[in-house]
């Protein structure tokens, strides 16, 4: 089986370490990472008539790593150019992300981006993140469970499975608290006060490279300019009994949401139709 691993947190980061550990034993596997940590690049692409640098890295493994100075998922555009240009690799796995992204963190990660190009391409595409921030999260749970999770599903993907990629989010916690596994829908919420001043202290526990974070801090600031980031405070939406998959996450279930390309509203597609709004001119 061929296998491609990227992920939005930089090729240096551990969840990525142990997802191509993790998925060696299954077959070829091949990695295109960010230089450095893309978080909230969602499916972004790396455009502007700039040049894209890449590194192979041939003191890293397990598998062939390569840096790409660009987002997520034109890693996965990068590899499928260059390392399967007659044939698709027969999996995408993009993690592991250091951070939840259930709920509406969901419509930002680049993790998610990156497993959306793929689905794009016509290859099953997985998402695999943790509710933990820390560099040196315990990532025990995910190293129990994700390679069964991840056979499963394979084995039984839909034959219609245009645009189809999994979300799965595991608890911040040991693998021996885990409850189970339980398939969700995306949970719903928001962000408020999310613009803060620039604080390097704040950010140096979110699994982000410290040379990032070093480089980031040492950015000019001209005259007249602030600085500030971006940081915010998780809102739940959701009212009464939830089945959504951050609050199934807290209670300390693996979750998985299947998730498509298509946005459209099938629904109020139809109501809309069955008002009259198609009109012939």
């Amino acid at each position: 089986m061929e296998i491609l691993i990227t992920n939005d947190d930089g090729f240096r980061s551990k969840g990525i370490q142990v997802l191509s550990s993790l998925m060696e034993p299954m077959g070829n596997v091949r990695v295109v990472a960010p230089k450095t940590h893309q978080s909230g690049m969602s499916m972004a692409v790396s455009l502007g008539f700039r040049k894209i640098t890449a590194k192979d890295l041939p003191e890293k493994g397990p598998g062939r790593w390569t840096w790409l100075n660009a987002t997520p998922a034109s890693c996965v555009k990068f590899a499928l150019n260059y390392d399967y240009p007659d044939r698709k690799p027969d999996v995408l796995l993009c993690g592991i992300n250091h951070g939840s992204n259930a709920a509406t963190a969901a419509c930002y990660s680049g993790t998610l981006g990156a497993a959306a190009e793929g689905a794009l391409n016509g290859v099953p595409s997985f998402g695999v993140s943790i509710d933990d921030y820390r560099p040196d999260a315990d990532l025990s749970a995910v190293q129990k469970y994700l390679p069964g999770i991840v056979t499963s599903l394979l084995e039984s993907w839909p034959e219609d499975s245009y645009g189809l990629y999994y979300n799965i989010n595991f608890p911040g916690i040991p693998a021996s608290g885990i409850k189970g596994i339980r398939i969700c829908r995306q949970g719903r919420g928001h962000w408020e006060r999310e613009y803060r001043d620039w604080d390097i202290k704040k950010i140096t526990y979110i699994g982000v490279d410290p040379e990032v974070i070093a480089e980031a801090d040492k950015t000019p600031v001209g005259e007249g300019e602030k600085t500030y980031m971006m940081v915010g405070e998780f809102v739940d939406d959701e009212t009464g009994t939830c089945d959504g998959d951050h609050r199934l996450m807290e209670q300390g279930w693996i979750t998985i949401v299947p998730e498509k390309l298509d946005t459209t509203d099938y629904k109020e597609l139809e109501r809309l139709q069955s008002l009259g709004f198609d009109k012939k001119f």
